[in-house]
């Protein structure tokens, strides 16, 4: 497998962490270990999972772990849609992180698609 830093779906999700990252802060402190975790979690799961997969010996080993990131972007997706039902995020803001991170699940589907063509 590559080196997880060429990867490209790896770069973009570790600058949706940074927007997820901005974007919570600003929500409540009693929301510290609540839902500001749980965004903040599921978010830095994605590119973890990408890089541990990059590093193992097979392909088929690569690709459970980018299903794994698939896992954590709906999770994340789904959180986002609360803290807009909620009002900690306004509508712009959740357009702006929600395109994101369908941007990063097409690329990981169609990785996972090109590495499955090629076993």
């Amino acid at each position: 497998m590559s080196h997880f830093r060429k990867i490209l779906v790896w770069q973009k999700s570790i600058s949706l962490v940074a927007k997820i990252y901005k974007a919570t802060s600003t929500f409540p402190k009693e929301e510290m270990f609540g839902l500001t975790s749980q965004i903040r979690r599921s978010s830095v799961s994605i590119p973890s999972n990408i890089a541990e997969g990059s590093g193992r010996e097979s392909s088929k080993d690569f690709i459970r772990f980018l299903y794994i990131s698939l896992g954590s972007i709906f999770e994340m997706q789904t959180q986002l849609e609360i803290a807009k039902n909620i009002i900690y995020i306004n509508e712009e803001e959740f357009n702006l992180l929600y395109e994101d991170s369908r941007e990063i699940e097409r690329m990981l589907v169609s990785l996972i698609r090109k590495l499955k063509d090629i076993n």
